[in-house]
């Protein structure tokens, strides 16, 4: 054996593990460039990165913003980013999850009147819980600019997902109400190690008031209620909000100006909201918890 291919079969040896409690799956080196492509990074940006692992973004993300903080759930791979940042590369060990991301931002970032940038390989098994988080610390675009995040495609699928669609459901819904997003990269399983057995999909995140005004509690009650009978009628998916708010369904849809033989599958975020007007008029607020 060649002493080069010894020093890189050592390499490989003293790298990190992938750990499966974790659902780490590390993108390959010959995919960074694509990737940064797709985040098109520039000089004075603050990004976070959620999820770094071996690095392989971290890196060379870092080379070319002004400040990169990255949050690392493995201490060890944390620990092994730490041992070998540049200056302007701050490492913490936490859940992204559990993290107060206002507080690190403000303690681990220079001060800066343009929000932050996010990029992040995000676990297959939370990837749906570290989307609903990062909707709700960007504080309207305020805080995070956008988000390019490494997904299964199958959750992807389901962030651009059109009314009608077979994709298309609360996932949708919730994340396009906050946020336009749009596909920027479509990566094999190979891109990773250990190989994953899906297909993986960048998407990009830019994250913006509200696409409507409406009572939160309400809307999302509305959202879950009808899509977990998606393939009924409105009329009939509708029942167990009007019986609620003391209403007969058909009422409540002719209100909205909604067609009773509808399928909830085919509502834009607009009629969705003018559903839920209806249900805030009639006083489901005051019985929708907190």
């Amino acid at each position: 054996m060649t002493p080069n291919r010894n020093r890189v079969d050592r390499a490989t040896r003293l790298r990190p593990r992938a750990r499966k409690r974790f659902g780490q799956h590390f993108l390959e080196p010959a995919w960074v460039d694509k990737l940064l492509g797709a985040i098109a990074p520039q000089p004075a940006d603050l990004f976070v990165e959620i999820g770094p692992g071996r690095g392989a973004l971290t890196r060379p993300l870092a080379a070319r913003v002004r400040q990169l903080l990255a949050i690392e759930i493995d201490r060890n791979l944390a620990e092994s980013l730490r041992a070998r940042a540049p200056a302007n590369l701050s490492v913490v060990t936490e859940d992204y999850l559990d993290a107060d991301l206002g507080a690190l931002i403000a303690n681990r970032l220079p001060p800066s009147d343009r929000p932050v940038r996010v990029a992040g390989n995000l676990p297959y098994n939370v990837g749906s819980p570290i989307l609903a988080k990062l909707l709700s610390d960007a504080g309207d675009g305020r805080v995070l600019s956008d988000a390019t995040l490494l997904l299964q495609s199958e959750v992807a699928d389901r962030l651009i997902a059109s009314p009608g669609s077979r994709e298309y459901g609360v996932l949708s819904v919730f994340t396009q109400l906050r946020a336009d997003v749009r596909a920027v990269l479509a990566l094999p399983a190979g891109a990773f190690r250990p190989v994953p057995k899906v297909r993986s999909t960048a998407v990009r995140l830019t994250f913006r008031p509200p696409a409507v005004t409406v009572d939160g509690r309400v809307f999302r009650l509305v959202v879950k209620t009808i899509f977990q009978r998606r393939r009924k009628t409105l009329l009939n998916a509708t029942k167990p909000l009007a019986d609620l708010a003391g209403l007969e369904s058909a009422d409540a849809l002719a209100r909205a100006a909604l067609d009773q033989v509808r399928r909830p599958e085919t509502l834009a975020i607009e009629e969705l909201a003018r559903l839920a007007e209806v249900f805030v008029s009639a006083g489901l607020c005051a019985i929708v918890s907190p």
